[in-house]
């Protein structure tokens, strides 16, 4: 997979260069900007701001992109985020700067590990309940792209249906131990 620069892009989508990004920490904190640059700490960033790119960068976990009439949220979700439901603060959060009067109607998950590969113990079963699968060798796994959908199940969504660690073209730190990412990107026009 070819590596792009921000700048690079941004040209190639139509969107401006400069991006709101956090440190990511694999919580379930919500961060509103209005502004680019680093945001602080947390999960997900919301924004009513017109035009201003949002961004999470992802190599296993799942980069979702939430939108409403006049707001979005970006969300990187690992199976700690969304065992302590950061899609769904997300797009609580999302409700809230329109004041209750707008719901996610649309949200997207990219390539994130599918069930597949997503080997897990005991412990992560128990905390993601009711999304226990098997992977191709077997062993137990989660099903972390359901588990990220049925946080907001009101919306309509799309799914890359990629498994990061055995599809081709994707980053999988799990697979290659990748220090490289992918991006979710989505801004209000």
């Amino acid at each position: 997979m070819a590596r792009r620069r921000p700048a690079s892009v941004s040209m190639s989508i139509g969107i401006r260069p400069e991006w709101a990004t956090i440190r990511q920490v694999h919580g379930a904190a919500v961060v509103e900007v209005a502004r680019p640059g680093r945001a602080g700490v947390g999960d997900a960033l919301v924004t009513r701001a017109i035009r201003l790119p949002l961004a999470v960068f992802t190599a296993d976990c799942g980069g979702i992109v939430l939108e409403s009439d006049g707001a979005v949220g970006v969300v990187h979700a690992g199976w700690r985020g969304v065992a302590a439901g950061v899609v769904a603060e997300a797009a609580g959060y999302i409700e809230e700067l329109s004041e209750g009067r707008k719901r996610v109607s649309r949200a997207a998950v990219g390539p994130l590990i599918g069930p597949c590969c997503f080997e897990v113990g005991a412990e992560v079963v128990e905390r993601l309940g009711g999304w226990r699968s098997t992977t191709r060798w077997g062993t137990t796994s989660v099903d972390l792209g359901e588990a990220i959908r049925a946080q907001v199940p009101g919306a309509s969504w799309w799914s890359a249906d990629a498994c990061t660690r055995c599809g081709e073209g994707w980053f999988s730190f799990r697979a290659t131990g990748t220090k490289s990412r992918m991006a979710a990107i989505g801004w209000v026009p």
